[in-house]
């Protein structure tokens, strides 16, 4: 699938857009001089005219079909990444750069499917809120059960890690070291004082902060013998 390289440039700005107004910074100098966009004052004025943003003396904002555009732009990108690096284990620069490619080609359809199948991440590997998206508000509402925080499990049970929320890279790198990664099945061992996790054949302390990280989905207990 072709973008035309005008809707591109909107679907970029106001992906930019989106993501100054999160730290505060979607002055009007900074969104066009900062912009990867070519051309990103006459872009922008396009998107004004058109009733997709909008000027406020220094601040840009967009407008609710700049919005929804922006929306789901920072939707698919942040769920490629979460995909290219948490799942599929590329480099940051690689998964960075697919992510930008195809952000602007994955169909609503595709998006959701794959974020189902990342089991609905709340965040990106940046830290960065994934906005939400249908699929999100059925599982909320119909499948919420199936995934759980790692630490409402019980002492004994096993599960497979679905997604991390790190507050930080540090503490996402930090504990993919240990081998705690999604995909990864584990067996929690105990509670408290500290969090005692079965990674395989070996057994990991984590901090009880970190453990408030881990998503996982539940797998049945084993049968006990007659």
């Amino acid at each position: 699938m072709t973008v035309p390289p005008e809707r591109e440039n909107v679907e970029e700005l106001a992906e930019e857009i989106w993501t100054l107004r999160e730290i505060g910074e979607n002055r009007y100098e900074r969104v066009t001089g900062g912009s990867k966009v070519a051309h990103a004052n006459r872009v922008l004025a396009a998107m004004i005219r058109d009733g997709l943003a909008a000027r406020r003396g220094d601040q840009v904002d967009l407008g609710p079909a700049g919005e929804e555009i922006a929306r789901a732009v920072v939707r698919r990108h942040r769920l490629a990444e979460v995909l290219l690096s948490q799942v599929l284990a590329l480099k940051e620069e690689i998964s960075e750069t697919t992510a930008c490619e195809v952000e602007h080609v994955l169909s609503a359809e595709v998006t959701d499917s794959v974020c189902t199948f990342l089991g609905h991440p709340p965040h990106c590997p940046h830290a960065k809120p994934i906005p939400r998206g249908r699929c999100c508000e059925i599982f909320r509402r119909e499948v919420a059960p199936l995934v759980s925080r790692l630490m409402d499990l019980s002492a004994g049970e096993t599960a497979r890690i679905v997604f991390i929320t790190p507050q930080s890279r540090r503490s996402l790198d930090r504990i993919a070291t240990l081998g705690i990664v999604p995909g990864t099945s584990i067996r929690l061992l105990q509670k408290r004082p500290g969090v005692v996790l079965e990674v395989g054949h070996t057994t990991v302390a984590l901090d009880q902060e970190i453990a408030a990280e881990i998503y996982v989905r539940r797998q049945p207990r084993e049968p006990t013998a007659p």
